[in-house]
């Protein structure tokens, strides 16, 4: 528990400061706080440009992928954002869901909090709000949401296993999820694994993709689909700093990698009489 208190201090560090960075600073950092490298890589984020909703005031360039546009967003939805951010995905689902919808986003660090709620007034939008809060604990009722979608978010979440129970518990029965989020295939060096800096880079906090869709299964998901996958290629310049070339070449010999999915999961409907938290009868 200890050591979980220390994760989510160091993520509560690094993205209060990257809440008053740019998106280009961001992008051409390995963590998002400070510069790993000496080039300029844009190394996970998606281009969101051309998505409606798209605010550039808001969007800091620290995604993986794009949830929103495999959400299945109806008209009149609530949705909820995990890991808002800025509010740059809670800014698409409104384009989305509409006026007569209601977006709801959850974020742990105070800063990104207060320059969401700025955007949001800005843009002049009354069915969006910003909670402050912690993934593993989400401060909203039980069966709330529609959808719920996050991007590359749940990788930092030290609990993963709490962290999508609670995706279950504020979903409404039939509601479901897109979640774009930073796995692995193999395994990471034992260097970067213990790396602070690129934890809060989303890289080793990241799990392997089948363990991480084993816990959506034990979680009581259903329906369970990857949407996209792609493999995030980090330079190896930036590897260089947590690796000695043999440490490296082994990394990229042994069939390791880490790759970009998002991924679609739906709450069944409660069925034989269960309790509303019951995951199967």
């Amino acid at each position: 528990m200890e050591n979980n208190n220390k994760l989510k201090e160091i993520v509560r560090e690094t993205y209060s400061t990257i809440a008053g960075q740019s998106k280009e600073h961001n992008e051409t950092s390995c963590c998002g706080a400070g510069s790993c490298g000496t080039g300029t890589y844009t190394i996970m984020s998606e281009d969101y440009t051309n998505l409606e909703g798209y605010n550039p005031d808001a969007d800091l360039g620290l995604g993986c992928g794009l949830p929103t546009e495999f959400a299945k967003i109806k008209k009149g939805d609530t949705v909820v954002d995990l890991g808002s951010g800025a509010g740059n995905d809670c800014f698409v689902a409104r384009s989305i869901a509409g006026e007569e919808g209601e977006i709801i986003g959850i974020d742990m660090t105070e800063a990104m909090i207060q320059k969401a709620r700025a955007n949001a007034e800005k843009l002049g939008f009354k069915n969006v709000q910003f909670r402050l809060g912690d993934i593993e604990d989400i401060p909203l009722s039980s069966q709330r949401a529609d959808v719920v979608v996050s991007n590359c978010v749940m990788n930092l979440v030290p609990d993963k296993k709490k962290a999508f129970d609670e995706v279950f518990r504020i979903l409404k029965p039939n509601g479901h999820f897109s979640i774009s989020d930073i796995v692995l295939k193999g395994e990471l060096p034992e260097a970067i694994k213990k790396e602070a800096e690129m934890y809060a880079g989303c890289v080793s906090g990241a799990i392997k993709k089948g363990d991480y869709l084993e816990i959506l299964l034990d979680a009581g998901f259903s329906n369970i689909t990857v949407q996209k996958e792609k493999q995030i290629i980090i330079p190896d310049e930036i590897l260089l700093n947590y690796l000695n070339q043999d440490q490296l070449n082994e990394f990229k010999s042994n069939g390791s990698g880490i790759f970009s999915i998002t991924v679609y999961a739906e709450r069944p409907e409660t069925e034989c009489g269960c309790e509303p938290e019951a995951k199967c009868c």
